[in-house]
């Protein structure tokens, strides 16, 4: 089978013939001006030696040239070869806090930008694995499905704010049944859970959901953001200027403290690990490694046809004729014998 990779090259083949034209004419207007310069008998006398068969044969070697490169840069394929390829990876859930306290800033530029660019940097490393991503705060909903088109779920982690959540607080039980859900839409066995949070308010009893993953042999990561020593939450009007600091019914500015030992449990519970990513802290680049290094398993395998390149032989011809069209003399080889002097 015959093919032509990058066919749109083809195109150019068209200005062959204006070329071709472009000579013709030049040739025209060369002969026009010797015709003015002299007499037509010293003309023959000055071009005796020009070859008029070799400028054919040296236009038609440049047109052909130029004809076999716009073939190579087509790309022709002839030749296949059948390979085998396999889709490896794991799928991961990342289930992200957006609650109020997320936007305190004891990690810079706040607990919630920082998750932010770990996250990207986790599906910057990945490579056939899926990646979903779940917003929750006292609720959780998948904000992106599994998927392998990571600029796509780029795309959704820069719109996750607190103001998607219809309910604050942080239910962790609810974070981690609706990512369990959503890793059970995928076909992997492979599956990980990243659950991204600063564990303060926790709601409800997430020991049944904890149980699920553990039965489920899905490991619940958890990385925790902010500090023990705790931060206030900035507040900001509808333009995004900051109008102060959230205060309770009293008007005491509210501190949001990371509860380190809740989440401890969570992720020793799944056999997972627990990372504190803090100010100046490489501990949650040290997990999106891990987690990007895991091989995963063979999702499934499919049989594709590969053509193969052979632009090489068409660039070949192209480069001899154009070398055999700069050795071709355009002028005869001329024998005269000295006749003497004063002859």
């Amino acid at each position: 089978m015959f093919r032509f990779a990058d066919i749109e090259w083809l195109w150019a083949l068209a200005l062959v013939p204006a070329a071709a034209g472009l000579f013709v004419l030049a040739a025209r207007r060369r002969r026009r001006a010797l015709e003015a310069f002299a007499d037509a008998a010293l003309v023959r006398t000055l071009t005796g030696t020009v070859s008029v068969a070799a400028r054919r044969w040296k236009l038609a070697l440049l047109l052909g040239g130029l004809v076999f490169l716009v073939i190579s840069l087509a790309r022709p394929q002839f030749g296949t070869r059948v390979e085998t390829v396999r889709s490896v990876g794991q799928d991961i859930i990342v289930a992200v806090d957006l609650s109020t306290s997320m936007l305190a800033e004891d990690v810079a530029p706040n607990r919630l930008e920082r998750a932010r660019l770990a996250i990207l940097r986790l599906m910057g490393s990945l490579d056939g694995d899926r990646i979903g991503l779940v917003a929750f705060a006292g609720s959780a909903f998948v904000q992106s499905p599994l998927t392998v088109d990571y600029s796509a779920a780029g795309m959704f982690l820069g719109a996750m704010h607190p103001d998607l959540m219809p309910m604050q607080g942080t239910d962790l039980g609810e974070a981690v049944r609706v990512s369990l859900d959503a890793l059970e839409e995928g076909a992997r066995q492979a599956r990980v859970i990243v659950l991204v949070t600063d564990g303060e308010n926790l709601e409800g009893d997430f020991e049944e959901d904890l149980e699920r993953a553990v039965e489920a042999g899905v490991q619940v990561h958890v990385v925790g953001i902010g500090s023990p020593e705790g931060a206030p939450i900035p507040e900001y009007d509808a333009t995004g200027r900051r109008t102060g600091f959230l205060r309770d019914d009293e008007g005491t500015v509210v501190t949001t403290r990371l509860d380190e030992g809740t989440l401890r449990t969570v992720a020793e519970r799944t056999g997972a690990r627990y990372v504190r990513a803090g100010a100046g802290g490489t501990a949650f680049d040290d997990l999106v490694d891990e987690i990007a290094g895991v091989e995963g398993e063979a999702l499934d395998a499919r049989q594709i046809t590969q053509f193969e390149e052979q632009f090489q032989i068409f660039l070949g011809v192209a480069l001899a004729l154009l070398l055999l069209e700069w050795l071709l003399p355009e002028r005869r080889r001329v024998t005269t014998a000295w006749a003497g002097r004063f002859e």
